[in-house]
């Protein structure tokens, strides 16, 4: 830990990029349909604006984790930050297609960079026995952008066009650099040798399994053009990330990925644990947006707003449970974080008819928001607790890769279960073919088929409940973080109170 004399102070103004960065990756959803009108796009072209910033967004972030190792995280975070907010301007100027999806490329090279050096500083300046409270602010701060998204996204459309989803970053972007460039402290670097070959393995073998996960249901998981296919490209894409974990493993001057990371139990654990998240908040949503638009004839606002209490809940109980983590209670409260989450999940089953009191259906979302105060900020500390600071940026990388791995899985998944739930669910069409999520969602439904399409969407959360009720598993087998001590008139904890880094051995 490096002695910072003003750390809470660096913490917000780092969260406030990182907030806006993540919002991104939810708020062009609801603009989509104002973004096909604006420049004259069809369907699966409007798509591509967000698959290609979420694909250039998690295919570095192994790359640009060990970036600020090397750099320090502090420079490389206001690179990407000048990085993301210029193509912001960009893509609100956009006047076709190519240039907005373009432009949405270079805006998630600069998340990418950013993203990584949030939780590394984080390691790096709160010492262990305070990084609870940190981490509980940082966590809660993705999961409130999640929900916070598509609300200002409706808002931002609705009052002044598609653009200003794209233009609200400016100024706040503005503001972050400002804010990140006074209060963010210069960290040491690691000047070592870089490993290119682990860097063009890994962005190869990211590129393609997050391509063939996330566009699978495009080309309805057989043939992209020729002889090219999506599996074949996941198969490969895992292929490749094999040779690049033994690369990493056989590589004695300076791997990409310290593999010595994954013999804390915690760390390991805590990468799985993020991803049954990372599948769950992406997923979930989804079915319960369809059924409030389309069998409860809300608007996109409307229907975001559902997830308030969520929202107050996640970031009011954000303080309580960074002191109770910074106590010991990580694992206990993580435990209970998932067991609330799967809870939560399976009400919204239950609750989701077409007759269903629309105050029944705020319970299951302030259910969420007390899963969501047990699992963001205890998973990160649970990850970081014991990563050494020169490996905090790679330690962070990988947490991050596997959450948006997560994701990008949830999203693919939930497409296909609601797709295959509506054909057996709703009656065929004239001619044979079933009704579909595209073909649905050109408007309220009617009450004929309603009940049919609102059970195909109940049994569709149950993928997700499904998920996360393995990381609720997981989280059982996490080792007890013990808190420090500390001396009545001392400022620091006690002499062996701390459990040694598990990855001692890969110090430089």
């Amino acid at each position: 830990m490096e002695k910072v004399e003003r750390p809470w102070a660096a913490l917000w103004s780092l969260v406030i990029g990182f907030f806006m960065i993540l919002i991104d990756t939810t708020i062009v959803s609801v603009a989509n349909p104002a973004i096909m009108r604006g420049v004259g796009a069809d369907i699966n072209e409007v798509i591509w604006v967000t698959s290609a910033y979420l694909l250039s967004y998690v295919v570095p972030l192994l790359i640009t984790g060990r970036l600020g190792d090397r750099l320090g995280p502090k420079n490389v975070y206001l690179a990407g930050l000048v990085v993301f907010t210029l193509a912001s301007l960009w893509c609100g100027l956009s006047g076709s297609i190519a240039s907005l999806i373009t432009a949405r490329v270079v805006q998630g090279i600069g998340a990418g960079l950013m993203t990584p050096q949030t939780m590394a500083v984080i390691t790096r300046i709160f010492p262990p026995e305070r990084r609870g409270a940190a981490m509980s602010v940082w966590g809660s701060t993705a999961g409130v952008a999640m929900l916070v998204g598509p609300i200002l996204g409706g808002l931002l459309v609705d009052g002044f066009g598609w653009e200003w989803v794209f233009f609200i970053n400016i100024p706040v972007g503005i503001v972050g650099f400002i804010l990140a460039w006074r209060l963010v402290p210069k960290l040491k670097t690691h000047a070592h040798r870089f490993d290119w070959l682990g860097v063009v393995l890994s962005g190869l073998a990211m590129f393609l399994i997050v391509f063939g996960i996330q566009e699978g249901q495009t080309y309805s998981w057989g043939t992209i053009t020729g002889p090219i296919t999506v599996w074949g490209l996941i198969i490969a894409g895992i292929v490749i990330m094999a040779l690049f974990v033994v690369w990493q493993a056989v590589n004695r001057a300076e791997p990409l990925v310290p593999l010595g990371l994954f013999r804390d139990r915690n760390f390991s654990l805590a990468n799985l644990g993020i991803t049954t998240v990372g599948f769950t908040v992406t997923s979930f949503g989804l079915p319960t947006i369809f059924y409030y638009q389309l069998v409860r004839g809300m608007t996109p606002t409307q229907s975001a707003l559902m997830m308030i209490p969520m929202a107050v809940l996640s970031g009011g109980l954000a303080p309580i449970a960074g002191k109770l983590v910074d106590r010991g209670h990580a694992k206990i409260m993580n435990i209970a974080g998932m067991l609330l989450f799967v809870v939560a999940l399976l009400l919204y089953s239950v609750l989701l008819t077409p007759d269903q009191p629309i105050w029944m259906l705020l319970i299951p979302g302030a259910v969420l928001g007390l899963a969501n105060a047990g699992i963001w900020g205890p998973l990160a500390t649970l990850a970081t607790r014991n990563l050494p600071p020169q490996l905090a940026g790679a330690g962070s990388g990988i947490y991050n890769t596997t959450r948006q791995i997560g994701g990008v899985l949830g999203s693919a998944a939930i497409a296909t279960i609601m797709e295959s739930r509506l054909a057996a669910e709703l009656p065929a069409r004239p001619g044979g073919a079933s009704a579909s999520t595209s073909s649905l969602a050109a408007g309220p439904l009617p009450p004929f088929i309603q009940s049919g399409f609102t059970t195909a969407m109940a049994q569709s959360i149950l993928l997700p409940a499904a998920v996360i009720a393995l990381g609720f598993v997981v989280a059982f087998f996490f080792a007890k973080v013990r808190p420090a001590v500390w001396p009545a008139a001392a400022g620091r904890p006690e002499a062996g109170t701390e459990s040694p880094s598990p990855v001692e051995a890969d110090r430089p």
